[in-house]
């Protein structure tokens, strides 16, 4: 728990990436029964968090600076241009304004270079600068905040989105500030399924269960990078001095993405992470993986275990999905689509002996969406 951070100010919510929506959740049980939530969280709330919950960054919630004595000009979020209002502008002055005390008839207009002409037919005055300070403001358009402007209507049959669903919605917007790249690759599945098929039965006639496409798969994703193209396992990072950095990470963290059923009907995402795959053999990395599903779906993952993804797979072929370009969190590398093992959509409906005399396999399409400053795409095909 070293590396959480400052649970009160907010930090280690990107420690968490796309499961960052389960603080929030946790410290309302913890608040009302802290016995109800597992020791791992407990503490982390004991220790000194008693704001509302992580706060995301956005662009709208930097504090301005305290200001001097003069008061800051005022900016017209209606317009595209940034209005400036002084505090105390002086009154239009007109042209031609009469003097207070009179002159003789000789003297030469206050606004004038030349000589005088007739007096029904003074000189023009010469054009203002739009920028001269006696000249009054350009009135603003109106604003929200303007009690003149109409009030905005609400979008019809909308309501605002709270809790999970708001996090969720941030994470989001804050992933848009990862400059992404996708690679895909149809692989033929044949020998995925022939290989699944074989172990299957040798498990089930020693009652050790099976093996998911998806066990496969992401311990396939985790060889590839250990074993070949290390890149993928990059991470982006600032610096103190402000400076782009890359983390060439010596671990592997595959965060495998849960779709979770809430009591509410509704749906959401959680991503477990199996710390060090790349140290597990397989019967090792399917016990490791299945104990973390087992976890999000019981509602017992702690902070540790859903924290350290560097790599995430995420499978939506479950539900017939061909393939996806998922959104990568930052302080991750890379996440990898998993799209629906089929055949060819011009082969769906042909008879399997013709398939057969055909040789056409089933494919699955696999994505490789990845943080483009510290991976390239040569790395990411490589990779595929």
């Amino acid at each position: 728990m070293s590396d959480w951070g400052d649970p009160g100010a907010g930090a280690g919510t990107d420690l968490l990436g796309a499961n960052a929506w389960l603080v929030d959740e946790m410290r309302a049980r913890w608040r009302a029964d802290p016995g109800s939530v597992d020791p791992g969280w407990r503490s982390l709330f004991e220790n000194g968090d008693a704001g509302p919950g992580p706060a995301v960054a956005t662009s709208s919630s930097v504090a301005a600076p305290p200001q001097a004595a003069e008061p800051a000009p005022a900016i017209d979020t209606a317009a595209t241009d940034v209005t400036y209002r002084p505090a105390s502008p002086r009154a239009p002055q007109p042209a031609h304004a009469e003097p207070a005390d009179p002159t003789p008839a000789s003297a030469p207009p206050a606004n004038s270079t030349s000589a005088p002409g007739p007096l029904d037919s003074p000189a023009p005055a010469p054009a203002e600068p739009a920028g001269r300070p006696d000249r009054a403001p350009t009135p603003p358009l109106p604003t929200a905040a303007d009690p003149a402007a109409p009030a905005p209507e609400e979008p019809p049959n909308s309501e605002v989105i709270r809790g999970v669903g708001a996090r969720i919605a941030a994470n989001m917007e804050a992933s848009l500030a990862v400059p992404t790249a996708t690679s895909f690759r149809d692989v033929p599945a044949r020998l995925l399924e022939v290989n699944r098929k074989v172990i299957n039965g040798h498990l089930g006639r020693k009652l050790r269960g099976k093996v998911s496409f998806t066990h496969l798969i992401g311990y396939a994703v985790v060889r590839a990078i250990a074993d070949g193209v290390g890149a993928m396992n990059n991470s982006f990072a600032e610096g103190a001095d402000g400076r782009p950095r890359i983390v060439r990470n010596p671990r592997i963290g595959l965060g495998v993405a849960v779709d979770v059923e809430r009591p509410d009907g509704s749906r959401t995402l959680m991503v477990p992470c199996v710390h060090d795959a790349d140290t597990l053999e397989f019967r090792e990395f399917v016990d490791r993986y299945d104990d973390q599903v087992a976890k999000v779906r019981a509602n017992r993952a702690t902070p540790d275990d859903l924290t350290g993804v560097t790599v995430t797979v995420t499978n939506p072929g479950t539900v017939g999905t061909r393939q996806s370009v998922p959104r990568l969190m930052a302080g991750q590398a890379a996440i990898v689509g998993v799209g629906a093992l089929a055949y060819p959509a011009e082969y769906e409906a042909a008879d399997p002996a013709v398939l057969a005399d055909l040789g056409v396999s089933k494919l699955v399409t696999i994505s490789s969406t990845y943080d483009h400053r510290v991976i390239q795409g040569a790395e990411s095909g490589l990779f595929l």
